[in-house]
């Protein structure tokens, strides 16, 4: 009589993941918030009552009022609606760090894995290449080209100019991650036995390599967004992103004038810096011990 009970198959690696990722409490008050911040940049043309940069509040007669009913978060001076500034710079930065961090791991995965699966002359330009980006004082560079190039070029178009540079200067961490387990994946049997069927390096690389290296790059990018997002912040407070542009450094900037009187202009942008760049590291430290394999079960 033959044995016609089912066989529990074993639990794939993101099913495992998932379940740990779901008994980590940080990491979904950090999803959550996240979730919160992405709904706010999507509604953020119906949420806020008026359009960025308007001054229809010193029409109204409430400019430099603090927060109250009708402005929840308070009015500048100059007449601008805070809360609706934050709502817009919402989903500015968000597009700035999200844009930035996709760009990043794909030239990241592309360099990376390039040095990690060729060796020779081409690992040791990519090697060289990387070590020379990851050395280069950035936050610097980002600073110059956006004067200049905001200046010259890029009018209008600051906050796209910022995901550029920051997408050119900020892919050398991710590059190092994926060189180091392209290296080690390399030599895995599944590989091999890949190899010896007649795959080619294209093959190899992007239908059984890439795949198999995602976990650290999809948590690297979790935490490269909020870095992105706090440069934005300090390059726009620091006078050198688009004035024209609604985000939160720009808020920061303006309210930073006058602080111990109307202390309402950059006490909110700060908050909501604070908590997104809170929710998204929540999220990247539950995803790396979510998809660790030294942690799974």
């Amino acid at each position: 009589m033959s044995d016609k009970t089912p066989r529990r198959r074993a639990a794939s690696q993101w099913a495992v993941a998932w379940r740990r990722f779901r008994r980590n409490k940080s990491a979904l008050i950090g999803t959550s918030i996240v979730a919160f911040f992405l709904i706010v940049a999507i509604l953020s043309q119906w949420i806020a009552p008026y359009p960025p940069r308007s001054y229809e509040a010193l029409y109204e007669g409430s400019a430099g009022t603090p927060p109250s009913w009708q402005h929840p978060f308070g009015v500048e001076s100059s007449g601008i609606d805070v809360f609706s500034e934050v709502i817009h710079g919402t989903r500015n930065d968000l597009y700035v760090g999200l844009t930035a961090a996709i760009l990043t791991m794909i030239i990241g995965i592309v360099v990376g894995a390039l040095g990690g699966y060729f060796k020779g002359i081409i690992s040791d330009i990519v090697l060289g290449l990387t070590q020379i980006f990851f050395v280069i004082p950035a936050l610097l560079l980002i600073l110059l080209f956006a004067r200049i190039f905001l200046a010259l070029v890029f009018k209008g178009f600051g906050l796209t100019l910022i995901v550029l540079i920051l997408s050119f200067f900020g892919w050398s961490g991710t590059a190092f991650i994926v060189r180091g387990e392209t290296l080690r994946v390399r030599e895995m049997d599944f590989v091999q036995a890949a190899r010896s069927l007649g795959a080619g390096s294209s093959r190899l690389l992007f239908r059984h390599i890439v795949p198999n290296i995602l976990s650290p790059v999809i948590v690297i990018t979790t935490l490269n967004i909020a870095g992105f997002i706090l440069t934005e912040v300090v390059v726009s407070f620091l006078g050198f992103g688009d004035a024209n542009t609604t985000t939160w450094g720009l808020l920061l900037n303006e309210g930073f004038s006058y602080i111990r009187t109307d202390w309402w202009v950059a006490l909110f942008p700060g908050l909501a810096v604070v908590f997104s760049v809170l929710g998204f590291n929540l999220m990247g430290d539950g995803l790396s011990d979510a998809l660790n394999p030294r942690l799974r079960e």
